[in-house]
């Protein structure tokens, strides 16, 4: 089966997980316009059934995937640099910008797409007071969406996905959680970290071409040219 039907299926199927008070499941898969710009995505750059690296952000947040149901991809990137029309308001994301940033270092959207498929170690996201939350930020919530993002993650590892190495987006405890769980039930040889770009954009942002660059030594490093 072709990427765009195995990722589409996939999103059909997904469930909301039960997540603990006061947090709140950011779950966009059920809209009209989110499946509309998936749909014109996944056909535009995934209509194959090439071998792809993987790599896995932390969950979707509220100006991303929050709204266009791709990861690290905000409106303004979806339309721009993907060419998917749509018609949500032009806010910017922070680890969007980096993140397209780094895909125009690598060689631009048709080549980094043919090469990679970005998702999350939890596909969907989580709010809390109108802010963003991060599905390891209480252990509560982490606890409770473990066995729903280990399925998640169990489901695409059926396809047709580089196993020998995966880049984890984020150093920290996003890293962390996946090697547990990759100990566990033996998803990849090795897990390369990677700076998150909220962190770069937040902190470093004066240093962002180094950091687009460790990007790129480290695809080239495992053989992702």
């Amino acid at each position: 089966m072709n990427w765009d039907k195995q990722i589409l299926q996939f999103y059909r199927q997904l469930g909301v997980p039960q997540v603990p008070a006061p947090y709140e499941v950011l779950f966009p898969f059920g809209r009209q316009d989110v499946w509309e710009s998936l749909e014109a995505f996944y056909a535009k750059y995934y209509e194959d059934t090439t071998t792809r690296h993987v790599m896995i952000g932390i969950n979707p947040g509220r100006m991303g995937a929050g709204v266009t149901g791709l990861p690290f991809t905000d409106p303004i990137r979806l339309k721009d640099a993907c060419g998917v029309q749509n018609t949500w308001p032009r806010k910017p994301e922070l680890s969007s910008i980096f993140m397209y940033e780094m895909i125009e270092a690598f060689g631009g959207v048709s080549k980094f797409f043919a090469k990679f498929y970005v998702t999350a170690a939890c596909p969907v996201g989580f709010e809390a007071d109108g802010k963003n939350v991060n599905y390891y930020d209480d252990r509560k919530l982490s606890n409770a969406i473990e066995e729903f993002a280990v399925n998640a993650m169990q489901e695409q590892m059926q396809w047709n996905i580089n196993k020998d190495v995966c880049f984890c987006v984020g150093e920290g405890k996003n890293l962390q959680f996946l090697q547990r769980l990759n100990q566990q039930h033996g998803w990849f040889k090795t897990i390369v970290p990677l700076a998150h770009p909220r962190f770069v954009m937040q902190y470093k942002r004066t240093q962002i071409d180094s950091y687009i660059q460790k990007y790129l030594d480290a695809f080239h490093q495992h053989g992702v040219v």
